[in-house]
């Protein structure tokens, strides 16, 4: 259940139209998703929250769109975040991935999930070689 209500007619304010019609042609698409509409209650943090977003997985770089979205599903099962899970898996499937590349990522994930565990359990020194000079 959520924490807040959505606005009702979010688009009624200049600022949040803008920012939605933005995601409707970065995105080529009419779909406006859940994320957005809820943080329409905060016109300056749809604004802000768009922005860098935009910027991280929308802006071409050095970086696939499907390696971000594998990185974004990544850190969205690590911070307990179901609906991100959900958003950026269609969206790595919608960029490419396999059921065999998603099988892959979820057993490199939980082989860490793991090996950390057992390393910060052991309190384990970092060896020498792989710290910078």
């Amino acid at each position: 259940m959520s924490t807040i209500a959505p606005p009702t007619n979010p688009e009624a304010d200049p600022r949040v139209q803008a920012v939605f019609d933005d995601i409707r042609a970065t995105r080529q698409t009419d779909f406006i998703n859940n994320m957005w509409r809820y943080l329409a209650f905060d016109p300056a943090l749809l604004e802000q929250t768009w922005a860098e977003v935009k910027r991280v997985m929308a802006t071409p770089s050095t970086l696939d769109p499907l390696t971000k979205e594998l990185v974004y599903i990544t850190a969205s099962i690590i911070n307990g975040c179901s609906y991100c899970v959900h958003s950026h898996t269609a969206a790595a499937t919608a960029k490419g991935m396999t059921r065999e590349q998603h099988a892959e990522l979820l057993s490199i994930i939980a082989l860490a999930a793991k090996t950390n565990q057992l390393a910060t359990g052991l309190q384990v020194p970092v060896d020498p070689a792989f710290q910078k000079a």
